[in-house]
């Protein structure tokens, strides 16, 4: 009995520290550059500059369908999967967007990157493009994103944008910044894309 205690809690503090590890290093990892236009109670506003990005199109309908598919060809490219066997840091956050009949996932390159340096995909499914700068509105959320909970939060956004008389357009997409394996602080946001006359 005491060894199986002993070895219950040797697990459970070895799992606790993966977790801090796992976050820690999450907040080292480099995030896609924006600036802070606006803070609103419900969400906020942000300029997001031209990035490098990698991506995939998918005809995937659902957030676990999307993610399962294009995070698996995404991350190949990164570790290596490239003409020229180069391994290229992980950044955050992963951009899905999630439409009826056409899907796209993308991972943002490393800002020392841009379509000119980056190694070419062995994988045609991967395309490099260079993002157009953006206005855009976000509401952040914690804990594991899901189509349930990514369409919540799409509905509180848009109905709070409405009542600001905000417009905006294109889809609703998602932001993940976490890998799948962290448990506590995770961070998701859904983001929309704003008409820029109104900061310029």
């Amino acid at each position: 009995m005491k060894i199986a205690l002993v070895v219950t809690g040797t697990l459970v503090g070895l799992f606790i520290l993966f977790q801090i590890y796992t976050s820690m290093a999450s907040k080292k990892t480099e995030t896609q550059a924006y600036k802070v236009i606006k803070v609103e109670k419900e969400f906020e506003i942000r300029f997001y500059p031209s990035t490098t990005i990698a991506m995939i199109t998918s005809s995937a309908k659902t957030y676990k369908e999307l993610g399962s598919s294009g995070f698996t060809k995404l991350a190949k490219y990164i570790f290596g999967g490239n003409n020229e066997n180069k391994q290229i840091a992980m950044t955050s956050p992963v951009h899905m967007d999630i439409g009826d009949s056409i899907s796209t996932m993308a991972f943002v390159m490393p800002s020392n990157f841009n379509k000119d340096n980056l190694p070419k995909p062995n994988n045609s499914d991967i395309v490099i493009e260079t993002s157009k700068p953006e206005y855009v509105a976000v509401i952040t959320f914690g804990g594991f994103a899901n189509t349930t909970s990514i369409n919540k939060h799409k509905a509180i956004l848009e109905n709070a944008l409405i009542e600001k008389g905000l417009t905006f357009y294109g889809n609703f997409r998602f932001l993940g910044y976490n890998p799948p394996f962290q448990i506590f602080g995770r961070r998701n946001e859904v983001i929309v894309a704003l008409y820029s006359d109104k900061f310029n």
